[in-house]
């Protein structure tokens, strides 16, 4: 694992960098001390993708050139000066700072020289996330389109490129709140729980040479704990006939080879896994995976003369146990590094007599967590920098808590692998489309109505965030719809996202209009002492939100002139801390009626809400760690699933 720790940016030299003096922070906004650090230098110069990693790669980040223009407007010939990629439009570390309207559109410009080492191969141009509807031209030529504001997309770059430097240009229109888009707590007049915008590149843009004729491109990864072995489907980038062609694949624990075997690409294999060592909070144990594309020697009988049909079976046991004894032939073509745990999330039997509960490797867990927004006012929805996520992540595990909930947004890749090597585990919420008039209240008897392109571009970004974040052991919990914001088909939404994961746990709403479907029961309480969750036969019962309770601290607020609130708001630590401790004592009674989690609100102030354990700029901690610690070692418990 700690070849994913180290940056691969150093293998890497940019071409086309301006000069650091072109860009300084929006003056006047609040900066965390993360993103004082910041330079066009070190603008996340992490490897995006631990989870899939190659070893080349030319990191996009730094200073492009942008422009503001009509939605309509034809491209621009003169832009308006520089932006610092990956910071969006309308955040300090941009050094734009600028509102975006819907009737905008964004415009990207830079060039870039493809490494000589990377002749003959094929490059890829990655985006990691762009908010909302992005389009590409390389040279003139238009390369694709994307509509999507949380998940990452490519596009093929080689058969539009030329010697020399190469010109990238991309447009981005976002409706924010005038559309019905998935994403989560923008809007356009920034008040109360909603926060300023996000409007185009806002994680990482990055090339990557590939094997010019086939190449590794997916592997999906799903632990099997009580079989002692690990499913992989390993997929190249095309479907073919040709069975000369496998994957080999080996895992590793500490850097010796536990399992290995040979498999036909895009088809299943199993690593069994023997003396499994399971992953928890309390040991968050991830073993090594290597993926080698190669040529094999062909595994099964050729089909009989004049005959189409194969001669043995496919897609089965017969076909793996063919390609586990085939010989390989020559060296591997691509090779791919990630990581797995072994785990296992389900609800079961509990200490409470018609209680289900939470079980985490066969044995109850009690979770304790934030709800986790994942804003920062230097840079939005993105973190200043890769240590300012670590640095909070390790906060929130010094503090004892076990879990998180990440709320209606959709993190960078490497957020998720830091969760998976600290050891925490994360409800993911899929990020909400919700604008007023797809709102459900609490007393409603149904739910709204959505356009069918409204749900289609809904579904599509839901199976997106499903299958880009489904190899990463932390998490343990979809979240499908949040209270009433945009909340539609519950029930069918809920059935689909289980059978297309049947390993994780699914929440399907949280909060309001319950109906009745899902692993968990969850109930929202901001009242001064939590009210208990209902008892529930079928599922396990949570409190997916609580506690709110607020701590303006003078120097410290996004906007001294708004209104800064808790739930209950204090102008003492002393006060605060009574306050939190007393919501905290309320869910531990609540214990022996068979609560198995809680979701505080929350992990920091975020813009006018001031009810998080530390400052909106990170610079106060407001319960500090070995505090709160304490309080969830009486919460939480000890034990192995803990």
């Amino acid at each position: 694992m700690k070849s994913l720790l180290r940056s691969f940016a150093t293998l890497c030299v940019l071409s086309g960098s301006a000069l650091a003096a072109d860009w300084k922070p929006v003056p006047g906004k609040m900066m965390t001390p993360f993103g004082e650090k910041v330079t066009v230098a070190n603008a996340w110069t992490e490897y995006p993708r631990p989870g899939f990693v190659r070893e080349r790669w030319l990191s996009l980040n730094g200073l492009w050139d942008y422009a503001l223009r009509p939605r309509t407007a034809t491209a621009p010939t003169a832009f308006d000066g520089k932006i610092l990629v990956p910071f969006c439009v309308e955040s300090a570390l941009s050094g734009v700072g600028k509102p975006v309207t819907p009737g905008d559109r964004i415009w990207y410009r830079r060039s870039f020289t493809v490494p000589d080492a990377w002749k003959g191969e094929r490059v890829l141009l990655h985006f990691e996330a762009v908010d909302f509807e992005s389009t590409v031209w390389v040279n003139g030529a238009l390369v694709g389109s994307h509509a999507g504001g949380s998940a990452a997309f490519s596009f093929d770059l080689t058969d539009y490129l030329r010697a020399g430097a190469n010109e990238l240009l991309l447009s981005v229109w976002d409706p924010t709140s005038a559309g019905e888009q998935p994403r989560g707590k923008q809007i356009l007049d920034p008040r109360g729980i909603w926060y300023t915008p996000v409007s185009g590149i806002w994680q990482t843009v990055w090339l990557e040479p590939v094997p010019q004729e086939r190449r590794l491109a997916e592997l999906r990864v799903t632990p099997e704990v009580d079989q002692k072995r690990v499913r992989i489907e390993a997929l190249v980038d095309a479907a073919i006939e040709d069975d000369t062609w496998g994957v080999r694949l080996t895992a590793s624990a500490e850097g010796r080879p536990v399992a290995t075997t040979v498999v036909r690409v895009n088809r299943v294999a199993y690593l069994r896994i023997n003396e499994p060592r399971l992953w928890s909070p309390d040991s968050p144990f991830l073993y090594d995976l290597k993926a080698e594309l190669v040529r094999v020697k062909p595994a099964l009988p050729a089909p009989a003369k004049g005959k189409k049909a194969p001669a043995s079976p496919r897609f089965g046991a017969k076909e793996r146990e063919a390609y586990a004894r085939a010989e390989v032939q020559g060296a591997a073509l691509d090779v791919v590094t990630s990581y797995f745990a072994l785990r296992k999330i389900a609800v079961g039997e509990g200490p409470v007599a018609g209680q289900p509960t939470i079980r985490l490797n066969n044995q109850p867990i009690f979770q304790h967590g934030t709800l986790d927004q994942g804003w920062w006012p230097d840079g939005l929805l993105t973190p200043p920098s890769d240590a300012a996520m670590v640095w909070e992540l390790q906060y929130l595990k010094q503090a004892g808590f076990n879990m998180l909930r990440k709320h209606i947004k959709v993190e960078p890749r490497r957020y998720y692998y830091h969760c998976d090597r600290l050891g925490i585990l994360v409800w993911q919420d899929m990020p909400s489309g919700f604008n007023q008039g797809l709102r459900t209240q609490r007393i409603d008897e149904g739910e709204v109505l959505r356009l069918s392109t409204s749900r289609e571009q809904h579904e599509l970004e839901l199976r997106r965030m499903l299958g880009q974040l489904h190899n990463h052991p932390c998490i343990v919990t979809w979240v499908v719809h949040n209270e009433g914001w945009g909340q539609y088909e519950t029930a069918a939404l809920t059935r689909w996202v289980k059978s297309v994961d049947a390993s994780r746990l699914v929440l399907g709403t949280t909060g309001w209009l319950d109906r009745g479907v899902g692993d968990i029961a969850s109930a929202h309480t901001y009242d001064l002492v939590p009210i208990p969750a209902k008892p529930d036969a079928k599922r396990a019962i949570v409190l997916g939100e609580y506690g709110g309770v607020g701590w303006p601290l003078a120097g410290h607020l996004w906007n001294p002139g708004m209104r800064n609130w808790g739930y209950q708001t204090y102008q003492s630590k002393e006060e605060f801390l009574a306050a939190f401790t007393k919501k905290i004592e309320a869910v531990i009674a609540m214990k022996p009626s068979g609560l198995c989690a809680g979701v505080y609100t929350q992990t920091s102030d975020v813009e006018g809400e001031v009810n998080g354990l530390m400052t909106y700029d990170r610079r106060v901690i407001k319960v500090e760690p070995a505090f709160m610690a304490a309080l969830n070692r009486r919460l939480i418990g000890g034990g192995a699933a803990r």
